[in-house]
């Protein structure tokens, strides 16, 4: 990433001194960003009455809660509406968004404006912006770096009193875990501990079936024990890699953590849900895309040293963490194309960025992250450096939707509901994604 930075150091030079350009001639746009509800978005639209200020234009923001964000933006681009001018839509709709016209390709733009996609932190790019994978093809400009990361109960770790007895009991001193093992008991040892007066728990981690959670969430586990979603040497071949016998352990180990540390009420938990158990002292770590940490830091609660933050831990197979995150789009079926491109060249200002990061964003460009002072700028700015260094993402096919479906079901039937066995849950997973992939003609 270093050597990348260093290459495109005189491209941002020249963004910096010449300003985004914005045409005086050009006529006043009323533009919508659609995006999901939560704090990142508020704080754009704090960031963006800079872009108002400059351009002209007014921006409207349509924001939808998590839970119903990729039903209602994705109906909205099946059906070709026009009520988004740009769209910050997750990864995995990537695909999608490219085969069915949905996106304006930005290759053209790019190229004109001097925006350079070696100027972002490469797998923001891979994962946001380019369809297909691997290929100078580009949909998107990397909006938001997100990736599932830990947050923990520092204050608690901390105690002298529970250090002696995790040491007595564990025979190694109470820290950030580095394997996965190591976190399981960490939890294990927090169980049903009484702290301060109050019963708490192990970890808060993904549980929810309605969307995408705990697929978000089990394949934190599931690749660092060895799960890959296709034969590296054949595409589409899933047989022995979705089901491998190292992808049930992992499968298997993510059970035994929802079985054994989890507060009460977990069986459908996702990212508000983490988010309460946390701050209200329920638990003392917690899975959860790292859009929250500054939350944390603000939360009287659990901020102002109280909270620590690791990456994912390793598994047998390696150290791997789920990304997140966004790219932002110009709609193909928008009227103000021409002003949402300006939002875009403005939004890409390295000055822009670092505001971005200032506020509560997640900025992806490389010269903001791998500025000096980054890692030291927030308690939580090196794990968020040390997770965007090992994700890996969901499928970003076209049929994301249908691959989704029955994964979530699979996984949540298991580890929730017990039912069957993690061999039976995968096995059912490679006949229903071999459907997907064969209506497709692509096996």
């Amino acid at each position: 990433m270093k050597s990348k930075l260093l290459r495109s150091a005189a491209a941002i030079a020249v963004m910096t001194s010449v300003g985004v350009g914005f045409s005086n001639a050009a006529q006043a746009e009323d533009l919508t960003l659609c995006w999901a509800a939560w704090d990142p978005a508020n704080a754009l639209v704090e960031l963006s009455k800079d872009f108002e200020a400059q351009s002209g234009h007014t921006m409207n923001f349509e924001f939808v809660p998590w839970p119903n964000f990729a039903d209602r933006m994705l109906n909205e681009l099946n059906s070709g509406g026009k009520l988004c001018d740009l769209m910050i839509g997750d990864s995995q709709w990537i695909g999608g968004s490219a085969e069915n016209g949905h996106y304006v390709k930005l290759n053209d733009f790019f190229d004109k404006e001097g925006i350079t996609m070696d100027d972002f932190i490469p797998a923001t790019v891979t994962g946001y912006s380019e369809w297909p994978k691997g290929t100078p093809n580009y949909w998107a400009l990397p909006a938001f770096g997100d990736v599932v990361g830990w947050t923990y109960r520092k204050d608690w770790f901390e105690r002298p009193e529970i250090q002696a007895e995790f040491k007595a009991e564990y025979g190694r001193n109470l820290g950030v875990p580095e394997t996965l093992e190591e976190l399981k008991d960490i939890a294990t040892f927090f169980q049903g501990r009484e702290i301060d007066g109050k019963k708490v728990y192990g970890a808060a981690i993904y549980t929810e079936r309605g969307s995408e959670g705990i697929t978000m969430g089990v394949t934190n586990a599931l690749y660092n024990y060895g799960f890959k979603y296709e034969n590296p040497d054949k595409p589409y071949d899933l047989e022995g890699f979705v089901n491998s016998e190292a992808a049930i352990k992992g499968l298997e180990f993510y059970k035994e953590l929802y079985d054994c540390c989890t507060p009460p009420g977990s069986s459908d938990a996702y990212m508000s849900a983490n988010i309460d158990a946390y701050k209200s002292g329920q638990v003392a770590m917690q899975m959860n895309f790292a859009f929250i940490w500054p939350g944390v830091e603000a939360d009287p609660n659990t901020g102002g040293g109280k909270s620590g933050y690791f990456a994912n831990p390793a598994g047998p197979g390696g150290q791997f963490a789920q990304l997140g995150g966004q790219g932002i789009s110009v709609v193909a079926y928008s009227e103000k194309q021409d002003a949402a491109l300006e939002y875009i060249k403005w939004f890409a200002q390295p000055k822009v960025q670092q505001d971005w990061w200032k506020a509560g964003g997640y900025s992806a460009l490389s010269a903001v992250v791998e500025d000096p002072g980054f890692a030291s700028s927030q308690p939580y700015a090196q794990t968020f450096l040390d997770s965007m260094a090992i994700v890996q993402d969901f499928w970003a096919e076209p049929s994301y939707a249908s691959l989704l479906l029955p994964m979530q079901s699979r996984v949540h039937n298991y580890v929730v509901a017990g039912q069957g066995t993690a061999k039976e849950a995968l096995d059912g997973l490679v006949k229903d994604w071999d459907e997907v992939f064969e209506d497709e003609g692509k096996k």
